[in-house]
C-alpha cells in the first residue's frame, strides 16, 4: 500500500544540490511539493535509495547449500527483506547463463526469470543476464530469454580457465564445479575443453549477437576486463559498461572513452580486492569510478559510502552518489537516484549516530522499518 501524503521534517536531507534541512514530501509514490502529514525525523538522515547494478548475493536465498535449491519465489521474498534492510530500492540480480550449470546454468536462468515476472516484491528487482561467451550453442536460447523476459541488461563473461586448459593441466576447483553442475569431474573437464577449443569462433559470433541485442535496446557490458585492449574489443561491440576492470589502466581507458565503470563495494569495505586485482579506492581516487555495487554482499554499498566519507576520500554527498544518482546515470534511468520533485519516492532513512538503516521507502511504499523510527510515523 502506498503511503498517504507525508512531509518528512527536521532531518538532514541529501538533495541534488547537497545536504540541507529541507523537508521531503511524498505523495502518490513520488517526491512532491505537496504538504502532507508531518513526520519529525530529527536525528536522522534522508538519502536517495540505493541503486545496486550488480548483485549475486541472491544465490544464497535460493540455494543456501550446494544443490539445496529452495522455491525461488520464497527465496525472492527473503531477498526483498534483505535488500530493503540495507537501503536498496533498485536491485539488479546478476544471474549467470553459464556452462557452470546448476543455479548458474541456462535452465535456472529461465526459471528465475519466470519467478521474477510473477513476484511482487517491494524492491524494484530486475535481472541482468551474465552470458559466458564460449557457450556458443546457447546464444539463440539466451537471446530468446532476453526477449521473452524483457531483460534489459546483459554482461559478457569469460570464466573459462583457458591457461590451464591450453597447458593440459587440471583446472582449479574442477571437482567442486562439477558437483554444482551435476556432472562428473571427467564430463565437466571434457565440456571445458570443448568450449576452449571453440574460442576462435567467439569474436565473430559475439559481435553478431551484440548487434542483435543492441537493436533490441539491450544495454551491454563486460565483466573483469583484464586490459585496455580487452575493454576496447567489447566497446567496439557496443558494450559500454565495464564491470570490475582488473587494472587501473583498464579503468582509466574505459573512463576516458566514456564507458560506465562499475566497481565492487566489498572491495572498498575490505580495503582492497580479495583476489589481488586493483583496489576500488585507487579507481575512485582517480575519478574513474561511476558506480559501486554490492557484488556478493548487500550491506556493502551503504558501508562503502560511509567509509569513503569517513576516510576523507569523498564528501558524503559524492560518496552516496556512487550508489544512487550515478548508477542511475549509467543506466539512463531518469526517474530515480535523486530526491527531486516528480521522481520516484525511493529513499533511505538512516540514523545519524549509528549509520544504521531505520527505514526504506520504495516508490512511496515502506519496504523496511525498524526500531524507534516507526513511532515517528504513527
Amino acid at each position: 500500500m502506498t503511503l498517504p501524503p507525508l512531509t518528512l521534517t527536521n532531518a538532514r536531507v541529501l538533495r541534488p544540490d547537497g545536504f540541507s534541512s529541507a523537508t521531503v514530501s511524498v505523495t502518490d509514490g513520488l517526491v512532491s511539493d505537496r504538504p502532507g502529514k508531518a513526520v519529525d525525523l530529527a536525528g536522522y538522515m534522508i538519502l536517495p535509495g540505493i541503486i545496486d547494478l550488480h548483485g549475486d548475493g541472491f544465490e544464497r536465498h535460493v540455494a543456501p547449500r550446494r544443490g539445496a535449491v529452495t522455491d525461488p519465489g520464497e527465496g525472492l521474498a527473503t531477498l526483498d527483506a534483505e535488500l530493503a534492510a540495507n537501503g536498496i530500492t533498485t536491485a539488479v540480480l546478476a544471474q549467470f547463463f553459464s556452462w557452470e550449470g546448476g543455479m548458474r546454468g541456462p535452465d535456472f536462468a529461465e526459471t528465475l526469470a519466470g519467478v521474477l515476472a510473477r513476484a511482487q516484491p517491494l524492491t524494484d528487482m530486475r535481472m541482468q543476464l551474465r552470458l559466458e561467451v564460449n557457450l556458443l550453442a546457447d546464444y539463440p536460447r539466451a537471446r530468446d530469454l532476453i526477449r521473452k523476459a524483457g531483460i534489459g541488461y546483459m554482461v559478457f563473461n569469460d570464466h573459462l580457465p583457458h591457461a590451464a586448459l591450453a597447458a593440459g593441466k587440471r583446472p582449479p576447483r574442477l571437482t567442486g564445479q562439477a558437483l554444482k553442475s551435476g556432472r562428473s569431474p571427467e564430463a565437466h573437464l571434457a565440456l571445458l575443453h570443448k568450449l576452449h577449443e571453440m574460442r576462435d569462433e567467439v569474436p565473430g559470433a559475439l559481435a553478431a549477437l551484440a548487434a542483435a541485442l543492441r537493436a533490441d535496446g539491450v544495454i551491454l557490458g563486460s565483466h573483469d576486463d583484464a586490459s585496455p585492449e580487452t575493454r576496447a574489443r567489447f566497446r567496439a561491440m557496443g558494450a559500454r559498461i565495464a564491470e570490475f576492470p582488473e587494472t587501473a589502466d583498464t579503468a582509466a581507458a574505459a573512463h576516458g572513452a566514456g564507458d560506465g565503470v562499475i566497481m565492487g563495494a566489498p572491495n572498498v569495505v575490505r580495503g582492497g580486492s580479495h583476489d589481488k586485482k586493483v583496489a576500488a579506492e585507487e579507481i575512485i581516487r582517480a575519478g574513474h569510478c561511476d558506480a559501486l555495487v554490492s557484488d556478493y554482499h548487500y550491506p556493502t554499498p551503504r558501508q562503502a559510502a560511509f567509509a569513503l566519507a569517513a576516510k576523507g576520500l569523498l564528501p558524503l554527498e559524492d560518496a552516496w552518489a556512487l550508489i544512487s544518482s550515478r548508477p542511475a546515470d549509467v543506466m539512463g534511468w531518469t526517474d530515480r537516484g535523486r530526491l527531486d520533485t516528480g521522481l520516484r519516492a525511493d529513499l533511505v532513512i538512516v540514523e545519524d549516530s549509528t549509520r544504521r538503516v531505520a527505514a526504506t521507502i520504495c516508490a512511496g511504499q515502506v519496504s523496511w522499518m525498524a526500531g524507534g523510527v516507526a513511532a515517528r510515523f504513527l
